[in-house]
């Protein structure tokens, strides 16, 4: 239902796709096509005009929209397995820069959300903005005890219009994927309310400030990377105060070279901090663009820093998504296409019964074109975007997190190779997902593991012998016996030789955790027992124990 509004705002729509002559988009679709003939009868389409082409109107279409229509043009431009190239590099050059909102504003919202005056907060503020985006502007500041910091302001009422908006251009894509097939293609629906959320959670600065303490916290052993501190004494969710970072822009080629800067190392230091972002801490910054990168020269024993700012957008990957990704690039370094193709359905992005061969076919076709060229010059984020590309044909849904990494990722190459014409992102790449691969199968992971693990299993500890027991007394009684003869199993003999091995295993795991739970209290006991610990234990422990091997031992045999 729209609201009227929303009504207004889709008049103010309507005049700028005319003036741009995007009117016939409206007027072509499924839904409107019956009515196409009224657009003959506009005044405006009785002469011939001469248009740029529909990609380039578009941009401008939605750069006369406003600054909502901005940020979701350039989120839009992500998702390149959806959109044609032509329009995706259109969409990339939306720049989020809008005209300032007034000083007098911003002193007003600052001074709402301190509840105190500007002057009694900092010692200084300036009114000329440093930046201004659609989302929010920021004001460099000095604070009393004469930190410099950035003053981030969200800007006033824009949640109002980002809902308007956006539920605005969710009625359209609604309406695209009733009535269009080659939109349904697209899932419209769902790629608004992905961006939605994106757009709204960047309103709550409070929720920026965590990304970078968490972000900051990853690396704070490390002199590489540098993120600003946040001065939670002055965090709010539409304003917030963090350290200011004096550091040249990373596309500031001259000022690099100036500083002494090699170009070479800050790239593949770049890449380095991503990949380890993602493949060590699963938490990565996905807004990598110059415009959020500094850089800190070496100063004395200092190293040279890499610095960012602007933490709205992060990405984070689950243990899986995290463990299929690695193993993926591996493959694919290997040609392995097989390999990739049994990891999208294990991992569940694409369907279980999707035939291995025919998707490691597709794979093949798409990749092998893309290694012949010399390994230096394949990019990881256009890898992947083939890839997710390939993987539509055969319903896989492309995850949210997967997509701010692809896109992350042609931003860092592109950054990186402008720094380094001859970057090799693999070889940079590889080292750290073989460590984190052999990390991640090694004897050091089984024991950090079970270490973690061992709380838990020794609060089920107790319920185990009860379990077992059951199951013994059932099977004893026959009840698995008759359950297994339902007409869900044919064969009979199978069901019970799977019932015994469910059996076998359960009171084998019973046991095999009592005796961790008496090596975890041998572990844990004070050094001056030492080996003693054993003649402590409780006699019903060590009945328990015998008990459970006993049981073990004879369900073995008799299977």
């Amino acid at each position: 239902m729209i609201r009227p509004g929303q009504f207004i705002r889709l008049l103010g729509i309507q005049r700028v796709l005319i003036r741009h002559g995007l009117d016939e988009i409206i007027l072509t679709t499924h839904l409107f096509r019956p009515i196409r003939f009224l657009m003959y009868l506009f005044p405006w389409n009785w002469r011939r005009r001469d248009y740029a082409p529909k990609e380039e109107r578009i941009l401008h279409v939605l750069e006369d929209l406003g600054p909502i229509f901005v940020k979701f043009g350039q989120l839009l431009s992500t998702r390149r397995d959806l959109l044609p190239e032509e329009l995706a590099d259109q969409l990339a050059k939306l720049q989020d820069s809008v005209s300032p909102f007034p000083a007098d504003q911003s002193r007003k919202i600052v001074e709402e959300a301190y509840g105190k005056t500007i002057d009694e907060i900092f010692l200084e503020f300036d009114d000329v903005p440093l930046a201004s985006a659609s989302i929010a502007q920021v004001h460099s500041a000095r604070l009393k005890d004469g930190r410099d910091v950035v003053v981030k302001v969200v800007r006033p009422g824009i949640e109002t219009v980002i809902k308007r908006d956006m539920g605005l251009v969710m009625i359209l894509a609604e309406l695209a994927e009733k009535y269009s097939d080659q939109a349904r293609k697209m899932r419209p629906v769902g790629v608004v309310e992905e961006y939605r959320k994106i757009i709204l959670d960047e309103l709550d600065l409070m929720r920026e400030a965590a990304n970078a303490s968490q972000l900051k916290r990853n690396f704070s052993d490390s002199n590489r990377l540098y993120i600003p501190e946040i001065d939670w004494e002055l965090a709010r969710r539409n304003v917030l105060v963090m350290e200011r970072i004096h550091g040249i822009r990373i596309d500031d080629t001259a000022g690099l070279e100036k500083a002494g800067v090699s170009r070479k190392e800050l790239a593949e230091q770049g890449i380095d901090i991503f990949f380890t972002q993602v493949f060590r801490d699963r938490f990565f910054h996905a807004d990598m663009h110059p415009g959020n990168l500094f850089v800190i020269p070496a100063q004395g024993d200092e190293p040279m820093k890499l610095a960012l700012v602007d933490f709205g957008i992060m990405g984070s990957l689950s243990d899986e998504d995290q463990r299929y990704l690695a193993n993926n690039f591996i493959a694919f370094l290997d040609r392995d296409y097989k390999r990739v193709a049994e990891l999208h359905i294990e991992s569940g992005w694409v369907p279980a019964g999707t035939r291995v061969d025919e998707f490691e076919f597709a794979i093949r076709s798409v990749c092998e074109p893309i290694f012949e060229k010399p390994l230096r010059e394949i990019s990881f984020g256009h890898l992947l975007l083939r890839l997710f590309q390939t993987a539509q044909r055969f319903q896989m849904e492309v995850l949210p997190q997967l997509i701010l990494l692809q896109k992350t990722l042609v931003n860092i190459e592109g950054v990186g190779r402008q720094l380094y014409p001859d970057l090799d992102m693999w070889a940079t790449a590889r080292p750290i997902m073989k460590r984190w691969m052999s990390e991640q199968a090694g004897l050091r992971h089984l024991i950090r593991e079970t270490r973690e693990n061992m709380p838990a299993w020794l609060e089920k500890l107790p319920e185990i012998p009860g379990h077992a027991i059951d199951v013994l007394e059932k099977m004893h009684k026959g009840e698995l016996q008759i359950r297994s003869s339902s007409e869900d199993y044919r064969d009979l003999k199978t069901e019970i030789r799977q019932a015994n091995e469910r059996t076998v295993m359960t009171v084998a795991a019973a046991a095999m955790l009592i005796v961790a739970a008496l090596i975890y209290g041998f572990n844990t006991s004070s050094p001056d027992r030492n080996m003693l610990v054993f003649l402590h234990v409780p006699l019903p422990s060590w009945l328990l124990l015998a008990g459970s091997g006993w049981l073990f031992m004879k369900v073995w045999l008799r299977r």
